[in-house]
């Protein structure tokens, strides 16, 4: 069990939120992946130095078994003159039908089971092999395969079980990923979304995903894409003003993306701080947190609470206990309190205590000038906001330095 580093500043308030889960309209929640499992499994990989392999499915949606009964109008082109008010009755999934997604996750499940997975409890995206000192993480995305394993000889046997199983092709070492670019060396990974960037500053009307799915690897625009979108409903021209220089930033900063080192440690540490009844519509706090693997961050989150603070002691306990709940699914160990809706100061209070009293916690008094979370609560000076994005490891891309705007 590793031990939990937990760092709070002095004006902490609150700091839970969902980094944004990568979806589209038509996936199962089931095959959703969390971004902060991602970074955990390349981190793990990197300290472990261990192969990063990329496997692509071929039509995956046809894999799956169908539970129940399901009929569809016979295809156009393909209606039997005989019997033209026929329907189909399906045998196996199709896309565009709805039981697809979750079709395809349950037959991938069980063949995941059968050859000695067993399936994270924190993100279902997430299968562990482990037998003896051979260890393995596969992480699936509807039809894309992240595989690490502890040595060469695992790797390979897992992706010929697989080739047996389904038709897909090996993409060899990890290098492009959800529109995420991958480029390891040996000082460690840097994820960059610099591609996907470019398209959304040529579309910029684009209302779907947009600067939202980009916080991925940047997360030094996370506060500001969220004091955005509690606009999105009824956007005013300041809204639109803000916006046109969020996509400045990013256009002078396109090679900038997040870089993992190869780490030994093995520490979890958390900062959290919020903007106090902030906003002055609603008096509600912004949260924010960070949480580092070592000098690798791996979670972080800005978000507009749900629920008024009346006290600064009240929203300190509940922004604990969300931070704690990070990290300890981070850790991917027993959560009892794993739930950001959680509104009762003694449930939070509580769990910190059970979690300090177990000496898997240390609450510490951070500096001002040390605290990273700063960065997702609030609009700061620019050089300590370009300190601070260093400190969270978002950088220019190693081949090249890009200039700002």
């Amino acid at each position: 069990m590793l031990k939990l580093g937990l760092s709070i500043d002095e004006n902490a308030c609150d700091a839970h939120v969902d980094v944004p889960v990568l979806e589209e309209a038509d996936i199962d929640a089931e095959s959703k992946m969390k971004p902060a499992t991602i970074r955990t499994v390349l981190s793990l990989a990197l300290a472990r130095n261990w192969h990063v392999h990329q496997l692509d499915v071929k039509n995956a949606f046809l894999n799956g078994d169908l539970s129940e009964t399901v009929y569809m109008y016979q295809p156009p082109g393909f209606v039997d003159s005989c019997f033209p008010h026929h329907v189909c009755r399906l045998q196996r999934s199709l896309y565009g039908l709805k039981q697809a997604p979750h079709a395809w996750f349950q037959r991938f499940a069980g063949y995941a089971l059968r050859v000695g997975f067993t399936s994270s409890r924190c993100d279902s995206s997430l299968f562990i092999y482990q037998h003896g000192t051979e260890v393995a993480y596969l992480l699936i995305y509807v039809d894309d395969i992240v595989l690490t394993a502890s040595s060469t000889a695992l790797l390979q046997r897992i992706i010929s079980s697989l080739h047996k199983e389904f038709d897909m092709t090996d993409l060899g070492a990890l290098n492009y990923f959800l529109r995420i670019s991958v480029t390891r060396d040996a000082r460690g990974m840097f994820l960059s979304q610099k591609k996907y960037a470019m398209e959304l500053l040529e579309r910029a009307h684009m209302s779907n995903c947009g600067l939202q799915y980009l916080t991925f690897t940047r997360p030094d625009i996370s506060y500001v894409v969220q004091q955005i979108c509690l606009h999105m409903h009824d956007p005013r021209e300041p809204h639109l003003a803000a916006l046109k220089r969020v996509l400045r930033y990013v256009r002078g900063t396109l090679d900038h993306g997040l870089q993992l080192h190869v780490s030994s440690t093995s520490q979890l540490n958390a900062y959290t701080d919020a903007d106090w009844a902030g906003y002055p519509v609603t008096r509600r706090s912004t949260s924010g947190y960070c949480v580092f693997l070592g000098d690798n961050l791996l979670s972080w989150s800005a978000k507009h609470q749900v629920t008024l603070s009346r006290s600064s002691a009240e929203a300190k306990y509940r922004g604990v206990a969300n931070v704690v709940a990070e990290t300890a699914w981070i850790h991917m160990s027993t959560n009892l309190v794993l739930h950001q809706r959680t509104k009762h100061i003694e449930i939070d209070l509580h769990f910190v205590r059970d979690m300090v009293a177990r000496g898997q916690v240390g609450v510490l008094h951070v500096p001002s000038r040390y605290q990273y979370a700063y960065i997702f609560t609030k609009g700061l000076p620019s050089a300590l906001f370009k300190e601070f994005r260093t400190s969270l490891s978002v950088r220019s891309s190693p081949a090249q330095t890009a200039g700002e705007c």
